[in-house]
């Protein structure tokens, strides 16, 4: 597996700009194998990590359960 770092605020200051998703980003990087992101900080501390898997299938299945988590989350802070 490879292991990919990436600085945390640089990669979401990018999708703005960008106007993307990090999901379109991830499906993009996409190649067959799976590689492990790691989010860092700007001191180099892991914020969190992230198994790309190996098809775009296997995402689109990652990005729903992301969906429906991050909703849960929310409807809990209401």
């Amino acid at each position: 597996m490879k292991t990919i770092q990436i600085k945390a605020e640089q990669f979401f200051e990018l999708l703005k700009m960008k106007d993307a998703s990090m999901w379109e980003i991830f499906a993009q990087m996409i190649d067959g194998e799976v590689k492990e992101l790691i989010f860092l900080d700007d001191h180099d501390q892991v914020l969190f990590n992230y198994t790309l898997p190996k098809t775009l299938e296997q995402l689109n299945e990652d990005r729903a359960q992301f969906a429906k988590e991050y909703s849960a989350k929310l409807s809990g802070l209401n």
